[in-house]
């Protein structure tokens, strides 16, 4: 298995070393393994993981408390994924994909408030861009007006 610097790191995924180590502060990732000597060494599942981050935060418009739950929620589906694999009996299947059911809800509803942020900012401008256009025709026509006047 390779393991990457962290400055590798950092160039695979448009950070800056400062944010990944900030993103482990904070919970957003996990710790990675360190040498005898401190170093963070990064497996390509870090790469992987801090890459949908990004594509989290910049895609979606996370704020870092939304990261941190959309990560958790992440992590939470991905151990359901396993126990539910690791599990034959037919009960115990159907109570873990109940449980993922629950889960993907969570993701799904993130997103869904995100969507209605987005689409109230959207109305916003698309109202604002109404009231500019009928600001311009108002002064479009008030200058004709005066040209026509200036004519006479």
């Amino acid at each position: 298995m390779s393991l990457y610097k962290i400055d590798d790191v950092a160039k695979a995924c448009g950070l800056t070393k400062r944010t990944i180590r900030y993103y482990e502060e904070i919970g957003v990732m996990p710790s990675p393994q360190r040498t005898d000597g401190g170093t963070r060494l990064y497996s390509q599942d870090d790469i992987d993981y801090l890459k949908k981050v990004v594509r989290a935060k910049e895609v979606l418009g996370f704020s870092l408390q939304e990261l941190h739950a959309y990560v958790a929620t992440a992590d939470a589906l991905n151990e359901q994924r396993f126990d539910y694999q690791q599990t034959t009996e037919v009960k115990e299947r159907m109570d873990k994909l109940i449980r993922m059911e629950a889960t993907l809800e969570g993701q799904l509803q993130l997103l869904e408030q995100k969507l209605q942020s987005i689409h109230a900012v959207q109305q916003e401008l698309e109202e604002l861009r109404g009231r500019v256009k009928t600001g311009l025709e108002t002064l479009r026509s008030r200058a004709e007006q005066n040209n026509e006047n200036e004519d006479d």
